[in-house]
Formats: structure tokens, C-alpha cells, sequence
């Protein structure tokens, strides 16, 4: 079974850095990074093209917006280190697929049944898995109902997955502070 390390913080609070650090220094060369953004625009395509320069042109992409498992069982490469950035954008990949009127049930559901398929692949590898999440619950009460529906799903995604980890950090102004 593969090592399990959860990095939660804010936007911009140092998660993505820290993963490409950590993986770096306990896999080297032999990375695999899942990213799960879309270019949905120029602006998301230019952060996408600029996250692609911050990695070794050594490690291994896939890119996959969902069903990470199914992606990852197509690839041949056995890396030391698999990336997953991030949870935040696979949650709101699963729940913009689902119909408008959805429930808080059917979100929950999607999101979950996304976090369960990649602890499922994580447990059949021999990897260390770095896993990239925002932490959302910290703010405001989202004033839009897709806002909430989202929030609380990842919420649990991110309970989901700091169970399962084997490390947990809290990201804050680029400094980790370990939780577990």
C-alpha cells in the first residue's frame, strides 16, 4: 500500500509548491504528476502553461479533470511519487457535470465517489501520494447555492481524505504545519 500525504491551505498559501518539493526530494526523477485543471479559458490556460514550466521535464503528466483511477490504469510508467493536483478542481469537475437541480446528496455522492475511486488506486500502489486540496470551510457562507453545495462536499472530500492520510499539513503563507 502506498504513503498517503494530504496538503490542505488557502489559494496561494504554498500547496502546490510544497508537493513539487516534496516530490522532488522523495522521488527525483521518478514522478508522476496528475493534474486535474481544464483550460477553460485564457486565463485558466495561461496558469495551466505556467504550472507546466514549475515541473522537471523529466516527471510524468497525465492530465485527467476526472475518474483519476480509470486515467492512472493507462499509464505504464511505476513512479516513486505520484502528484494530485488538486482535489479542489476534481470536486468541481464532478459537480458541473452533474444536472443544475441537483441535491447536496447527489453532490456529495459525486465528489465522494471521486475521492473513494483515487484512495482505492492510492492503496494499489506502492507510491507515496502527494495530494493537493484547498480548504474551503474557513470563509464565508457562499451567498449562491452552487457555492454551497461545493463547499460542503469538498469538506467532506477533504475529511475523507485526511482520514486516510498517512500525513496531513496545513498550509499557511507557505509554511506547512503538520496536523497529522
Amino acid at each position: 500500500m502506498g504513503y498517503l500525504i494530504l496538503l490542505l491551505g488557502g489559494a496561494r498559501s504554498g500547496k502546490s509548491a510544497t508537493a513539487l518539493r516534496m516530490a522532488a526530494e522523495r522521488g527525483g526523477d521518478s514522478v508522476l504528476f496528475i493534474a486535474t485543471a481544464t483550460a477553460s479559458d485564457e486565463e485558466m490556460a495561461a496558469r495551466i502553461a505556467q504550472h507546466r514550466t514549475e515541473r522537471p521535464t523529466t516527471w510524468h503528466t497525465l492530465e485527467t479533470p476526472r475518474d483519476i483511477s480509470s486515467a492512472l490504469a493507462q499509464v505504464a510508467v511505476q513512479p516513486r511519487v505520484i502528484i494530485v493536483d488538486c482535489i479542489t478542481l476534481l470536486a468541481a469537475n464532478a459537480l458541473l457535470a452533474l444536472p443544475e437541480d441537483s441535491t447536496q446528496a447527489q453532490a456529495n455522492a459525486a465528489i465522494l465517489a471521486e475521492i473513494d475511486s483515487l484512495l482505492r488506486a492510492q492503496r494499489a500502489s506502492a507510491a507515496t501520494w502527494i495530494v493537493v486540496s484547498n480548504e474551503v470551510g474557513m470563509g464565508i457562507v457562499p451567498p449562491y447555492r452552487l457555492g454551497r453545495l461545493y463547499r460542503d462536499a469538498l469538506g467532506l472530500a477533504n475529511q475523507r481524505l485526511a482520514t486516510a492520510a498517512d500525513e496531513v499539513y496545513l498550509m499557511v503563507a507557505g509554511i506547512a504545519w503538520r496536523l497529522k
